[in-house]
C-alpha cells in the first residue's frame, strides 16, 4: 500500500497517477491542470477528436477527458512520459501496421510528449471507432 504525501490517498501502486484534491469537470479543466509544456499536447487531442465527429459527447469520466458517441467510447490521460489514448483492443489489433512506431498495451496507445501527435491516425481511428 502506498500513501500520497500531498493528499493521503491510499494505492495499491507505489506512485500512483492521480489527482491531488478536486477532480477536472470538463475537458478545459483538466488541460488546464497539466504542465505548461505539455498543454498544446492535449488541446490538440481533444481538438482532434471533437472534430473527428459533429456529434460525439466530451466528458470527463474517471478523472479523464472521454468521448462517446452511440454507446462507443475513447479516453485520454496525461502520464509522465506520454499520452495515453484508450482506444480499446480492436482498434489496436486493426491500426497494428500503423502503430509500429508507438507502444502500444492491450487497450492503449502511448503517444510520447517528444514526438508530434499523429493527427490523420487518430482522426482515422475515432472515426472507425465511432462509426
Amino acid at each position: 500500500m502506498w500513501v500520497c504525501q500531498k493528499c493521503g490517498r491510499e494505492f495499491a501502486k507505489k506512485n500512483q497517477a492521480h489527482y491531488c484534491g478536486k477532480a477536472p469537470e470538463t475537458v478545459q479543466d483538466y488541460i488546464q491542470s497539466q504542465p505548461a509544456e505539455n498543454k498544446i499536447v492535449f488541446t490538440q487531442m481533444a481538438s482532434i477528436l471533437k472534430n473527428s465527429l459533429s456529434d460525439i459527447n466530451e466528458r470527463i469520466l474517471w478523472s479523464m477527458p472521454y468521448y462517446e458517441r452511440n454507446g462507443k467510447t475513447l479516453s485520454f490521460s496525461a502520464c509522465k512520459k506520454h499520452i495515453s489514448f484508450y482506444v480499446g483492443a480492436q482498434a489496436i489489433k486493426k491500426f497494428a501496421p500503423e502503430l509500429q512506431e508507438f507502444q502500444t498495451v492491450k487497450n492503449a496507445i502511448y503517444f510520447p510528449y517528444e514526438k508530434e501527435l499523429p493527427e490523420t491516425l487518430i482522426e482515422n481511428i475515432a472515426r472507425w471507432r465511432f462509426c
